[in-house]
């Protein structure tokens, strides 16, 4: 499938994976408890093997690495976990980070942010700035500053995700390359049309629970806060976005409604509504072809921002060149070839 088109239509292995999530739809509680969360969000599944973990402090927030060998350390991707931003860490999500690494060739820093409501907003948004700053000057051989850099995160994650941009933006911190959200929590203070026309739809969240969410993240803080719910923010100024969605997600509208605000105040948008994919569906990777073809997308929006980047150096280092005299044969950003008029070296190398 190319990986700037979606399907139609789910497909039969993504039915079979989710027979059994359709059978117990109804018997979903109402009312969702915080302890009952967590204990949901408290596994933790397996890194795909040979995959490296390394714990680490960033800057005093608890942290991993997550890399295969030979992944590029000068990309690297900050990873904010979903969980309502009362529940999960990174241990759920070790295969899929590590399952990232290896479709990226990046190293994923993974964050153990602050939850509420024993520590409410904006202690995550604080934790994940740390993190990134710490990120950019570090990789897990230690100091080096990071040619590439991304954010990306699910569900709370994903809100969380742009609220670190714009809190980094705020600062005047230099921004990532670029940033991904899946199934992001943008708003919450539920106003998005799919919270009630998509609640029969969606397989993981009642409209229920959404308040459970809010209410210990807020502690009584305003939902409509641009750092906690980044829906009502100015976008103006951030880097390249990928957006994606399932289309049966209450939630739905939280990601559709930021892509119309951040294409209005300029941002370059790619925003991706998937037909009938449930709740970050990505995390089923290895089962159904279109949590594949997500991840595919998410690799070629990377791919082509690094591939820009590189690109950009070569042009600059080439009109530098012209600038002295220096005759160029070829130039781009795969090889370069400069043969100095004067003999002196230019430090503009032959590269294979």
């Amino acid at each position: 499938m190319a990986a700037n088109s979606l399907r139609i239509m789910a497909s039969p292995e993504y039915y079979t994976v989710l027979a059994p999530w359709i059978a117990n739809a109804p018997n979903r509680p109402q009312t969702l408890l915080l302890d009952d969360l967590r204990l949901w969000m408290s596994g933790e599944t397996q890194p795909i093997a040979g995959t490296l973990l390394q714990p680490v402090s960033a800057d005093g927030v608890p942290a991993e690495w997550v890399s295969l060998p030979g992944a590029r350390r000068d990309i690297r991707i900050l990873y904010l976990h979903g969980g309502g931003y009362i529940s999960g860490s990174p241990l759920p999500y070790r295969e899929f980070t590590s399952e990232l690494s290896q479709a990226t060739n990046a190293v994923l820093l993974a964050p153990d942010y602050r939850l509420g409501p024993e520590h409410p907003f904006p202690a995550a948004v604080e934790d994940a700035v740390t993190a990134y700053r710490w990120m950019r000057r570090n990789d897990p051989a230690g100091t080096a500053d990071g040619g590439h850099t991304f954010i990306m995160g699910d569900s709370a994650g994903g809100g969380l995700t742009l609220a670190t941009l714009l809190a980094l933006r705020d600062a005047g911190d230099p921004l990532p390359d670029g940033a991904i959200t899946i199934s992001a929590y943008t708003d919450l203070a539920h106003t998005g049309a799919s919270v009630q026309t998509r609640a029969e739809a969606d397989l993981v969240n009642r409209p229920s629970w959404l308040s459970v969410y809010a209410g210990n993240y807020l502690c009584g803080a305003d939902p409509r806060h641009p750092l906690a719910s980044p829906l009502y923010a100015d976008f103006a100024g951030l880097p390249p976005l990928l957006l994606q969605v399932g289309d049966a997600e209450t939630i739905r509208d939280d990601t559709t409604r930021v892509a119309e605000k951040a294409r209005v105040a300029g941002v370059e948008v790619t925003c991706e509504v998937w037909p009938e994919m449930i709740h970050v569906w990505h995390l089923r990777k290895p089962s159904f072809p279109e949590a594949r073809e997500a991840v595919a997308h998410i690799v070629s929006f990377i791919e082509a921002i690094v591939a820009a980047k590189r690109q950009d150096f070569f042009n600059r280092r080439l009109r530098r060149l012209r600038r002295r005299n220096i005759r160029v044969l070829s130039c781009n950003a795969d090889a370069c070839q400069s043969y100095l008029h004067d003999g002196r070296d230019s430090g503009f190398h032959k590269q294979p």
